[in-house]
């Protein structure tokens, strides 16, 4: 290791190449760069216009700190702990164990270089902040890629030198204090050696994710290295973290490779090693730091050659093995201290030291034996098939022997994690998160157990988005509970031709059971009937967000666009609550270090928006009901919820992407009558962190089992609700199949839920009217042996007629479907079916209608007179049919007079 004096020396000569001010900028010439600001951005400088300036200055610098004394005193070791919903459960204590102190003599050249050439390529020469860089970042935001323009100066004093009562105001404001006192610290620590204080203040107490505070204790905890011992490769990685610690954090991104040759995939390893993906972002930022280095190196100047910094983006970033912190309910914690960070530094949330550091005692909506349960669940669903003995696993955790055999049958079949959360809809809170199974486990690609998938996981939610869509089409009366969809292989375009798994093709469905059965044509094609931007942009107003970049698709009704699983529990939420979205909560009170109440305030209560209107919230609530009763949907049905032998009213609705990647199930308890017992909405994620796809298995099988599970035991002992309807909700009786007002042919009927001024008014047009003979049941045609009769036939030429592809579609499904069930052909090979299949046909084995004929009824021939004066016909010729003659009153047979000669018949 290089001596003190050496390191001081080579350094400043490597900053004699570099423009230096040792005295440091003065009030003169910040006011000056303030005046080319506001040249730049378009403003007019007069002598005016300085006074107005200065004055602004002065009235921004009142009452900050003095940054001498701010930076010489900043206190680092106030832990914050978090306790479950009691206030009694301690969950975690932040930011403790992990922070260690150095002096600038103990930094590496090559630390500071990539930390400068990162976030701050000018720091050595700038007055504190960068006013050529804030204009650009304006410009950038006014033009949609908004950025930020914090020096490494900023950033220290907004963590740590500004007071509480500077954060008051706009963002603006804010910012204009930020920039002052940058401008203040820096002639406060002028020169070299001012410059030096500043960067060693701003790497002790920066946060580089897992719990660590400061550069040294990074270096230690991730690599188990002092900082003189790191390599070029992990110097810039460390650099990369502060911009995000939490996403960045190297741990949270790891995979466990595991060392052992004979352990088969998916079993837990005991020797691994923890390696950060070469694709991963934090290691692509990583390689960008080096880039720069190559060109922003004043220290280390030209130490290292371009080979060098090659090499360096190739070194696999492995990490020393990590010894557990003693949290409970870890990613809920790690959510929670999210959630600080928004609240208590909302300009700057993934940089807020005072989350770990501020002595807050923070009480959260943690319902510590919901946890317990879940926790339990999802370990039994996720890691139980995959372990060596998973009956011993099965039984030491007390599961009941009904379930087993549910898990038992995942063993084999490539799904190794889950995740699930409770939430109160009617509040918002979140009563229990489980973001992976087994948090403290050892893991590989397909098991990541450290990685949140339910709020930093982006998953496809499958047919579970259904009741989302459909939703939004009932509110905007676009769409009814009644409406008929074709259910049938339809090209809709760009070389999309769904089908449904069990590739049969239903034809006529009400919305109804086509959600109830989860088909994928009548919510693609209900999804495009109400608009697919419109349906993209309503879906946001339940919570639901999308990567950046992702816009709508044909496919989006079907659930291909992917969401993170907390925010679609918190759009089930909005339904359960009649329409209402509750902002989601993990924190209930935030408490002073001397026990006075920080949060919430009384205008802080937190209140709920309508998204959708109550009735249709309660229709597709009575829609999803249906599939815990067992006479409606006896496939669904069987993961009803139970206490004892008493089914309690429930909603749900499962989800399996089309490759089996993902398996969901998202559903809700019927509210209780008491406002303060939670009405409890479960949501379930089952898959594999790697997005690899399981092996055969669909949402009945894995998800829905699963979700019944957590929402039998979290709600046992429970009074039983029921749904109740809204007052505006309408009911009327409709046609069976075609959803509209029964009409002269409807055979059977159903009553049907409406929202207000929905209630179909037209008489179906499915049927048509045809004569036919009935003894042929051909079409009639004078001279049929009749009678003749009117029935009801199926008429194609108005079904979905807006949409050619989709007629066109219809009428060959309508070919097939007039030779009966079970007629394979169409775009894919599917097969006709009636609703819903060969085992299950509530509705009957038909259409609702049989198929119009297309052939004439034959008309008989004359009957042949035996007449005794005929001439005999040819013997070789059949005997022609004969009727008797006429008698006559007296009972003899009546003669006709001889007749011409004619030809045999």
């Amino acid at each position: 290791m290089q001596t003190s004096l050496a390191r001081r020396q080579r350094h400043r000569r490597a900053l004699g190449r570099r423009p230096q001010s040792r005295s440091g900028p003065t009030i003169g010439r910040i006011i000056a760069v303030v005046l080319v600001v506001i040249l730049l951005t378009g403003g007019l400088v007069t002598a005016t216009g300085a006074l107005l300036v200065a004055a602004a200055y002065n009235q921004y610098a009142a009452g900050l700190p003095d940054p001498v004394a701010a930076l010489t005193n900043i206190p680092f070791e106030q832990q914050t702990v978090i306790y479950d919903r009691t206030g009694k459960i301690e969950l975690a204590r932040l930011g403790d164990l992990k922070r260690e102190l150095v002096t600038y003599d103990q930094l590496p050249g090559e630390i500071i270089d990539a930390t400068t050439a990162i976030e701050d390529k000018d720091f050595w020469s700038n007055a504190g902040f960068d006013p050529i860089g804030i204009v650009s970042a304006g410009l950038d935001t006014l033009s949609g890629r908004p950025r930020g323009a914090s020096t490494i100066t900023q950033q220290l004093v907004r963590a740590r030198l500004l007071p509480p009562e500077a954060f008051a105001g706009t963002t603006y404001e804010r910012k204009a204090r930020e920039i002052i006192q940058s401008i203040r610290l820096t002639q406060a620590y002028p020169g070299e050696e001012g410059k030096q204080q500043i960067i060693t203040a701003y790497l002790n107490q920066n946060f580089y994710g897992n719990q660590s505070y400061g550069v040294k204790a990074a270096a230690k905890g991730y690599f188990g290295k002092s900082l003189d011992q790191l390599t070029l490769a992990q110097d810039a990685i460390l650099a990369g973290i502060p911009q995000s610690p939490t996403s960045y954090d190297l741990l949270r991104n790891a995979e466990e490779v595991c060392l052992d040759a004979n352990v088969a995939e998916g079993q837990e390893c005991t020797n691994f090693k923890m390696v950060v993906p070469q694709d991963s972002e934090i290691v692509q930022r990583r390689n960008k730091v080096l880039d720069l280095m190559e060109t922003r190196s004043p220290l280390t100047g030209n130490k290292h050659t371009v080979a060098e910094y090659e090499a360096a983006k190739t070194e696999p970033v492995e990490l020393v093995p990590q010894v557990s912190a003693a949290w409970k309910a870890p990613q809920f914690v790690w959510q929670v201290r999210r959630e600080l960070g928004q609240m208590l530094c909302p300009d700057s949330p993934t940089d807020c030291p005072k989350v770990d550091t501020g002595g807050f005692k923070v009480v959260t909506t943690l319902d510590y034996e919901m946890q317990k349960t879940a926790e339990k669940w999802v370990y039994v669903a996720a890691r139980a098939p995959n372990a060596k003995d998973p009956s011993a696993i099965l039984a030491s955790r007390k599961i009941p022997k009904s379930a087993r055999s549910w898990i038992l049958g995942l063993r084999g079949h490539n799904i190794n994690n889950a995740a699930a959360a409770v939430m109160d809809y009617r509040t918002g809170e979140v009563l229990a998160y489980v973001g992976s199974a087994s948090y403290t486990s050892k893991g590989n690609r397909k098991f990541q157990p450290q990685f949140d998938v339910l709020s930093d996981g982006w998953r496809q939610p499958g047919s579970a988005i259904k009741p989302v869509n459909y939703s939004i089409g009932i509110d905007d009366k676009t769409l009814t509970a009644s409406t008929m969809i074709m259910d049938v292989t339809t090209n809709f375009g760009g070389g999309f031709t769904p089908t449904q798994a069990d590739k049969l093709e239903r034809g006529p469905v009400r919305i109804r059971e086509a959600l109830e059965f989860s088909l994928n044509i009548p919510a693609i094609k209900a999804t495009i009937m109400s608009g697919l931007q419109h349906v993209y942009d309503r879906s946001k107003d339940f919570g639901l967000s999308y990567p950046n970049g992702v816009a709508p698709v044909l496919s989006e009704g079907i659930g291909t666009l992917e969401v993170h699983p907390i925010d679609l529990l918190g759009a089930y939420s909005t339904i359960a609550d009649g329409g209402v979205k509750m902002p989601q909560r993990m924190i209930g009170t935030i408490l002073n270090p001397d026990g006075s109440t920080l949060w919430p305030t009384a205008a802080e209560t937190p209140t709920g928006t309508q998204v959708i209107s109550p009735a249709a919230a309660y229709v597709i609530t009575d829609i999803l009901a249906g599939n815990t009763v067992m006479a409606v949907n006896p496939f669904w049905g069987k993961w009803a919820i139970y206490d004892g032998k008493t089914r309690r009213p429930a909603a749900y609705k499962t989800g399996t992407t089309s490759d089996n990647r993902d398996v969901a199930a998202y559903g809700y308890l019927a509210p209780p009558t008491d406002k303060t017992a939670p009405a409890l909405a479960v949501g379930v994620w089952m898959g594999n962190s790697d997005n690899s796809p399981n092996d055969g298995k669909l949402s009945l099988d894995t998800s829905a089992p699963l979700w019944s599970a957590i929402l039998t035991e979290v709600s046992k002992g429970e009074k039983i609700a029921q749904f109740k309807a809204p007052p505006d909700i309408v009911s009327a009786k409709v046609d069976a199949f075609t959803g509209l007002k029964p009409g002269p042919f409807t055979k059977k009927t159903i009553t049907e839920l409406f929202v207000p001024g929905t209630v179909p008014t037209q008489k179906e047009t499915l049927r048509q009217a045809v004569t036919v003979d009935a003894a042929s049941g051909l079409l009639w045609q004078d001279g049929c042996v009749g009678p003749k009769e009117t029935r009801g036939f199926f008429n194609m030429t108005e079904v979905e007629a807006n949409f050619p592809a989709w007629q066109k579609a219809n009428v060959a499904w309508g070919a097939r479907a007039a030779r009966g069930s079970g007629v394979g052909g169409g775009l894919k090979g599917t097969r006709t079916s009636y609703f819903y299949n060969g085992a299950f046909a509530p509705f009957g084995r038909t259409w609702g209608a049989p198929f119009a004929p297309r052939a004439l009824c034959p008309i008989p021939a004359p009957p042949i007179i035996c007449d005794p004066f005929a001439p005999t016909p040819d013997p070789a010729l059949p005997a022609p049919s004969c009727v008797p003659l006429p008698s006559d009153p007296g009972g003899g047979p009546v003669f006709h007079p001889p007749k011409p000669t004619r030809k045999p018949h």
